[in-house]
C-alpha cells in the first residue's frame, strides 16, 4: 500500500507523535525544532497494524532522519527506549 499523505489518519498520526515529542527531534544530542519529520520505528512497509500508531512514531529533524536512512533496524531499540521513557 503507496503511503497517501493526505488521508487523515495519516495526519492524525503525525500530528499526536509531534505533539507527544513537543515539536522537537528526539534523537540523542539533537533538539532540533525546524524541519521535522515523523519517522515509523517499525518501517510503513513491514508493519500495517502499526502504520497509525503513535507509539511506533518518533519525531526527526530532516537532518537526523536523512542520517538513519538505509540503517532504520539499527534505531529501532533506541528509539523504542526513547519513547516508552
Amino acid at each position: 500500500m503507496k503511503r497517501n499523505y493526505d488521508d487523515p489518519a495519516y495526519t492524525r498520526f503525525r500530528l499526536d507523535v509531534l505533539k507527544r515529542d513537543r515539536f522537537t527531534c528526539k534523537m540523542p544530542g539533537c533538539k532540533n525544532k525546524n524541519n521535522l519529520n515523523v519517522h515509523h520505528i517499525k518501517k510503513w512497509s513491514n508493519a500495517s497494524s502499526l502504520r497509525y500508531d503513535k507509539s511506533n512514531g518518533i519525531t526527526l529533524c530532516a537532518y537526523c532522519h536523512k542520517s538513519i536512512t538505509g540503517k532504520e533496524s539499527h534505531y529501532e531499540k533506541l528509539f523504542r527506549e526513547i519513547i516508552d521513557g
